[in-house]
């Protein structure tokens, strides 16, 4: 089935940008994940995604995860509450001291619990670590509802959009 898709492109161009979020859910503990796991990152992709049409990664094998994973300039982050994973993001480093948040969100069982917008926080923050000059991101109707709005309260600004009808596979029709 084909659906009109808008993507949403956003950036920040310094630090001072970020609007931490006021949560009063902060009882997660972020962790570095770093060794590369193509079951592990399988599984959070594939559990994060489920509902909002993230297929792109599905067929990969563990020889596709592992190259993946084991390039310098990708870091997986997970954040944990009491003990269990509850997201991830994952940050690419990219030419001109980009840093592009390519994958952000929670499993089902943490949405709306208001760990949201602080855990993206976090994510903003460590891609300012890591060197950044410019940290962008891209979002779709096919996401969360409240991902664009979680996006520009966090101080990102659109710099582009577009749209393009896409084929969404069956499963999710």
């Amino acid at each position: 089935m084909k659906r009109l898709v808008k993507t949403t492109y956003l950036e920040m161009r310094e630090p001072g940008q970020l609007r931490a979020a006021k949560s009063g859910y902060d009882r997660f503990q972020l962790i570095q994940s770093e060794i590369a796991s193509p079951e592990f990152n399988r599984f959070l992709y594939a559990g994060v995604g489920a509902e909002w049409f993230w297929t792109s990664r599905l067929s990969w094998t563990d020889t596709d995860w592992l190259a993946h994973l084991n390039r310098p300039e990708t870091e997986i982050w997970v954040a944990h509450v009491s003990g269990t994973p509850a997201g991830y993001f994952e940050l690419e480093f990219q030419n001109d001291k980009r840093v592009e948040v390519v994958y952000f969100g929670l499993l089902p069982t943490f949405i709306g619990t208001g760990i949201g917008g602080a855990f993206l926080t976090t994510a903003i923050s460590r891609a300012w670590d890591m060197g950044a000059e410019r940290v962008w991101v891209h979002t779709c109707t096919l996401d969360h509802p409240k991902a664009l709005q979680n996006y520009q309260d966090r101080g990102f600004k659109i710099f582009h959009t577009e749209e393009a009808m896409e084929e969404i596979p069956e499963a999710f029709s």
